[in-house]
């Protein structure tokens, strides 16, 4: 039987809507999703604490809330190194572990993330594990682009995507200073 979860929630504010933060009490972060998304992010709480949890509010837990406010800043890097404790499959965690390898501000293939998670041949399994991903922006599930070079599905919807990728590029390619 698997163990209740009390997990600490914390909001802030973004320029692309107000962005929900989860952490377990060691400061892991758990889950983030957008307000408007909140029924998601109860759903994907479920699967990933079958044994129930609890949301109880608290200001910046582990800094997550400081760490998603400074990558909204501009630095993308203070992403890179905050620690994700998530559920899911043997699969699944392969491809988020490959979507964490996606440099700032480059995008790949479905294609290119089955290959990287070790299953080739799965680009549709790689695609349902990329949407499943219960901590987006972290586990940058919006750098997975379709193989024609389209945006294609982001849970926070195309124009979200569209933004991080453009703020993702805009920051890691600076203009030149000459």
């Amino acid at each position: 039987m698997s163990a209740f979860s009390s997990l600490l929630i914390d909001r802030t504010a973004t320029p692309i809507g107000e962005l929900i933060v989860v952490a377990d009490g060691d400061g892991t972060l758990r889950a983030i999703d957008w307000t408007d998304h909140e029924d998601r992010l109860h759903r994907l709480l479920r699967l990933h604490h079958p044994g129930g949890y609890e949301l109880r509010p608290a200001g910046d837990p582990g800094g997550l809330t400081r760490a998603m406010d400074a990558y909204f800043a501009g630095e993308l890097a203070v992403i890179d190194q905050l620690p994700v404790r998530t559920g899911g499959t043997p699969f699944q965690r392969a491809v988020w572990a490959a979507l964490r390898g996606i440099p700032c501000g480059r995008t790949i293939t479905y294609r290119d993330l089955a290959a990287l998670a070790g299953r080739p041949a799965a680009v549709r399994a790689a695609g349902h594990a990329n949407g499943a991903n219960p901590v987006g922006i972290v586990v940058p599930c919006h750098r997975v682009i379709g193989s024609d070079g389209t945006l294609t599905g982001y849970g926070g919807g195309v124009e979200r995507k569209r933004w991080l990728l453009t703020h993702e590029r805009a920051a890691a390619n600076p203009p030149s200073r000459g």
